[in-house]
């Protein structure tokens, strides 16, 4: 009996190792290029709908959903709807990225956020 539960116990160990083994060979994921912050600038020469993601800070609430959104190389509209926000409390010296897609009308560019965060600078 004992021989038998020796088997049996070194056949479950076996196993849990090869299982183990397994388990830390797993990871990976994509390694290829991935969508980078960008700035105001280059965000206002891209096409309609283009995602992007910025970092910056949000100066004012200019109505509704509508807020300023600034960086170092200038300003343009955001909106954040509410149900974005997840809670979030930013002020105008905090610094956050956003990701959203670029909304491009005839006279306007602004960017609808779909994902915002704050970060550190």
């Amino acid at each position: 009996m004992s021989k038998k539960f020796l088997a049996v116990l070194t056949a479950v160990s076996g196993i849990a190792l090869s299982n183990n083994v397994l388990a830390e060979q797993k990871g990976g994921g994509f390694t290829g290029p991935s969508v980078e912050v960008i700035t105001v600038e280059q965000a206002k020469d891209l096409k309609d709908d283009t995602f992007v993601i910025l970092r910056g800070n949000i100066k004012q609430n200019i109505g509704d959903d509508i807020y300023v959104f600034t960086d170092n190389t200038g300003s343009v509209n955001i909106e954040i709807d509410e149900d974005e926000w997840n809670g979030l409390e930013v002020g105008p010296e905090d610094t956050v990225e956003i990701r959203g897609e670029v909304d491009k009308g005839w006279t306007t560019l602004e960017i609808d956020v779909d994902r915002i965060s704050k970060v550190n600078p």
